[in-house]
């Protein structure tokens, strides 16, 4: 992957050696159960982007970003990351996933205790028998299933959805993330709400907001409006869904609460306290975040 990631995007080793983040697993009880949750949390990865964006430093100075992370995805490797547009065609299922992933280029086959190197080949040419640092090898399920885990988009079908938008955080934060994403999608009214509101977004209006709220948080323009009534919207969608749900969970949403009512991102906060009380010296964060 080291040798790869330059060739095909500028942010690759960026990726590897500079981030991580915590996600979110959902599961699913039918494709259709899959395809409707699928939608509803690929629209709305950009919102959960602006609410936790927590990475706004790089070598001990503002970087420009409020998620450089996510900013970092949108030129790792186009191939394998993204919106995912064809998730929200009409004939959408399992098996266009397993038509996309066969197509996105492959990393490794792992045989004898190595990895061959099989970059930018495809796994439909593994399934045929055509790759070249591995001629007449056909893969196994095991195969399939480390190919899948090669694939990045914002939004990752495997067993379960993994949503993959929002930075980490501290440990409240982190508790917050998946009360957010349950109260959506486990819920049905708040589910078909969330369908409702995304379902005249526009391949475009969704790539924007992909784009542009790692920079500009819940500030970035959309329609009549900005993402922060966006966000105010989908967080009471999650608190009464989890209401719904009767396990006293609503509480954990509170530390979103300001976020979403100030339109101050986490990263906001931390780039205040670096002007401020921190003197410019961002070895605080170190402290201010501790679990």
């Amino acid at each position: 992957m080291r040798n790869y990631m330059p060739k095909v995007g500028t942010l690759g080793l960026d990726m590897m050696f500079r981030t991580c983040t915590v996600q979110v697993n959902l599961d699913f009880s039918s494709e259709q159960d899959m395809i409707r949750k699928f939608r509803a949390g690929l629209a709305l990865q950009p919102i959960a982007t602006a609410i936790f964006a927590n990475s706004p430093f790089k070598e001990g100075k503002p970087n420009g970003f409020l998620s450089l992370r996510s900013h970092i995805w949108t030129d790792t490797d186009n191939n394998r990351a993204g919106m995912l547009p064809f998730v929200f065609d009409d004939s959408f299922g399992f098996e266009q996933y397993v038509d996309y992933a066969l197509e996105v280029p492959m990393y490794f086959v792992y045989r004898n205790k190595k990895y061959i190197d099989c970059t930018g080949m495809s796994f439909r040419d593994f399934m045929q028998g055509k790759l070249p640092q591995a001629p007449g090898e056909l893969p196994t399920l095991n195969d399939w299933e480390n190919h899948l885990t090669t694939i990045f988009p914002e939004v990752r079908l495997k067993r379960y959805l993994e949503m993959r938008g929002a930075d980490g955080g501290p440990w409240r934060r982190l508790c917050a993330l998946p009360a957010f994403w349950v109260g959506l999608l486990y819920d049905e009214e708040s589910l078909q709400s969330i369908l409702d509101m995304t379902f005249d977004w526009t391949k475009e209006e969704r790539e924007m907001l992909r784009r542009k709220v790692p920079s500009t948080g819940l500030k970035t323009p959309f329609r009549d409006g900005y993402v922060r009534d966006l966000a105010e919207e989908v967080l009471k969608l999650a608190k009464n869904g989890l209401e719904r749900r009767g396990y006293k969970e609503v509480g954990f949403l509170r530390e979103v609460d300001e976020v979403v009512r100030t339109g101050v991102t986490p990263a906001e906060r931390l780039l205040n306290l670096y002007e401020t009380k921190w003197q410019r010296n961002v070895d605080h964060v170190f402290e201010h975040l501790l679990y």
